[in-house]
């Protein structure tokens, strides 16, 4: 699963002409599902999104508050072309999960995050309809999130380092 976060001062989305959703300050979501994603992943995104610090607090710290801290709004928009692969110059949607899956699934995705904050502040556009997005970034502040590969133990490289440096040491002093 991945997700690209943009912090917003407003958002909506439009469909046929007529606007269907609109948040104020807050973030928008894209929001990519694949072939793999689970619950676990759907739970892992959830977590982050809502966690993620993109705001300031109200001493003007930056990166100190999260959308649930500040009580903003959260608009999500399920975009299946975040899971594309480059064939060449032609863009291949493969590890993208089908329609008829990705629906159910990007509603549970949904609903959950409803579950897990207040449900009349996350918003969303419609399923497999052609949108024009609107977002006005605040910042700009946009931020990459993927849910862990199957069996990966981390996507730092810092993190990798520092584990492999402690395998060093317990060679080393043969523990």
């Amino acid at each position: 699963m991945k997700a690209v976060v943009q912090r917003v001062t407003r958002a909506s989305v439009t469909v046929g002409g007529e606007q269907i959703s609109a948040i104020g300050r807050g973030i928008c979501v894209l929001l990519g599902i694949s072939l793999e994603d689970t619950q676990k992943e759907v739970e892992h995104m959830v977590r982050k999104i809502l966690n993620l610090r993109v705001f300031e607090d109200e001493s003007g710290k930056h990166w100190s508050k999260s959308v649930m801290d500040k009580q903003y709004e959260v608009l999500c928009i399920s975009q299946f072309t975040l899971q594309c692969v480059l064939k060449g110059n032609k863009p291949d949607f493969h590890l993208a999960m089908p329609t008829e899956q990705a629906e159910s699934f990007y509603n549970s995705f949904l609903e959950q995050l409803r579950k897990t904050y207040r449900p009349e502040l996350i918003k969303d556009g419609k399923f497999g309809a052609y949108m024009q997005v609107h977002i006005q970034n605040d910042g700009p502040v946009t931020i990459e999130l993927e849910s862990p590969a199957l069996g990966a133990a981390t996507s730092d490289p810092k993190q990798e380092r520092d584990i492999l440096g402690e395998l060093v040491i317990f060679k080393e002093l043969k523990i």
